[in-house]
């Protein structure tokens, strides 16, 4: 027997949109413990995965002579135990607590990364204070970070993206600037390594006065400030004064250095010079023509190199950062990057050129810049939603002595500016006639072809 059903369906209420809220990027609230440190932290609701960025004023050009790569080597031992831990014992500690730390040495200092849980937040910033206040250092693990990067710098010379950047620093900077060099030594520096140098490095530079930690996160409950003098504020040392950076200077004139990689069947492309950096007041309408030049799949550089002629899967143009001088002022590289075919290596370079003379000649469109502001100010609040990525980006405005409000006034600028302003930015940043270009592909076939573009003595480079 059958009885006739009438399947029916009760529908949940379609959610409707809620009112849209402004967004800025977070600003952040300014002390200092007793001992010295400064501290930064922004208060992120919700944000349970904590973000603790120290910056230690220990530039790559107070590495002693000889010894290019010991920050690089005492960056990484931070990890391997403390006074009280073994390498193992400081590794088990971090896990059970939920944790990760990580640091890295670069022109500016040390950055040391820590990320714990909000609910283990007091272990993970001991464990952090630890590895500051007093690391072990052991000598097998230094022999082993030694060795480790003895055995990077062979792959990174099989790295065509790496060797043009060795390159380009080379021929950039004066071979007395710290610049010029590997950030992370050489064969013949990093193998001069030892313990003793590692902590004879530590001792003269690693102090809290002149420090800074970043804490970013959800930080509801917590007395942060009596937390961090009961972890960071038992870290010690004398007082002194923040690090003096030299003006960077270099030679951009128009020249080309070709890397010799025999039977390369591609060549990578990297052009670049010095310009303006972050203290810029032209450092925004730069970002913004810097994107409509080469920014994304639907830049300029792209649509022709990629598109139109099929050279290459990708080429990007960017502006990074360097390091303030004294004065504080800045300068920052400005490169564009990429890899063609090595048949089309002079066709590449040639239409390259043709972009930025059309460029100076016409300025960008209405069209173009709209997209890239619509972009850019609109993919931040996803960009910064973690606060890892906020405590990144304030860390990174200490690095470099800009004031704590500055990349919100960047998104503010972004916003506002018009076509004009970023033509004229980009056009000043890439001069056709003052750009360093380094290939590294097969001098046999390239040097010829690109001696005929005429945009600069060509050097060939065969180590």
């Amino acid at each position: 027997m059958t009885t006739d059903y009438t399947p029916t369906m009760t529908f949940h209420p379609q959610p409707t949109p809620g009112t849209a809220t402004p967004w800025a990027f977070p600003a952040p609230e300014r002390g200092a413990l007793g001992n010295g440190l400064t501290v930064l932290h922004c208060d992120r609701p919700g944000q349970q995965l904590v973000a603790v960025e120290v910056q230690l004023d220990v530039p790559l050009a107070a590495e002693p002579d000889g010894l290019d790569g010991v920050a690089n080597i005492l960056a990484r031992a931070l990890n391997e135990g403390t006074d009280t831990l073994t390498a193992e014992e400081f590794a088990g500690e971090l896990e059970r607590a939920g944790a990760t730390l990580d640091a890295h040495a670069d022109h500016p200092g040390i950055r040391v990364s820590l990320e714990v849980p909000a609910s283990r937040l007091e272990r993970g910033l001991t464990l952090l204070a630890d590895a500051l206040r007093a690391p072990a250092l052991p000598e097998d693990e230094i022999e082993r970070l030694v060795a480790n990067r003895l055995d990077e710098i062979v792959h990174e010379q099989a790295n065509p993206a790496r060797r043009a950047a060795k390159a380009l620093y080379a021929d950039l900077f004066d071979s007395a600037d710290r610049l010029s060099r590997p950030r992370s030594g050489t064969a013949d520096t990093v193998k001069n390594i030892t313990r003793a140098a590692v902590k004879a490095f530590y001792d003269a530079h690693v102090r809290p006065a002149t420090a800074t930690a970043v804490v970013v996160g959800d930080l509801t409950g917590i007395d942060l400030t009596a937390l961090l003098e009961a972890t960071l504020g038992t870290w010690t040392g004398a007082p002194a004064d923040a690090s003096v950076h030299a003006p960077v200077t270099a030679d951009d004139q128009g020249r080309v250095v070709i890397v010799d990689r025999p039977g390369s069947v591609q060549t990578q492309l990297l052009i670049g010079r010095i310009g303006p950096d972050r203290h810029d007041p032209t450092w925004a309408a730069q970002i913004l023509g810097t994107y409509c030049l080469g920014g994304t799949l639907t830049s300029r550089l792209d649509r022709v190199l990629r598109e139109e002629k099929g050279y290459t899967y990708g080429v990007r143009a960017f502006a990074q950062p360097l390091r303030s001088s004294a004065d504080g002022s800045g300068r920052a590289l400005l490169a564009i990057s990429g890899s063609v075919d090595t048949a089309s290596t002079a066709p590449a370079l040639a239409d390259t050129w043709t972009i930025l003379r059309t460029l100076a000649a016409e300025g960008l469109t209405d069209a173009e810049r709209d997209d890239a502001v619509q972009f850019l100010v609109g993919v931040a609040p996803l960009k910064y939603e973690t606060a890892s990525s906020v405590a990144g980006t304030l860390a990174d405005q200490v690095e470099q002595d800009l004031p704590d409000d500055f990349q919100a006034e960047v998104y503010r600028q972004l916003a506002a500016l018009d076509t004009a302003a970023a033509t004229e930015a980009v056009v000043a940043a890439f001069p056709p006639d003052r750009l360093v270009t380094v290939l590294v592909g097969d001098a046999a076939t390239i040097a010829d072809p690109v001696k005929e573009l005429g945009i600069g003595e060509v050097t060939v480079i065969t180590s």
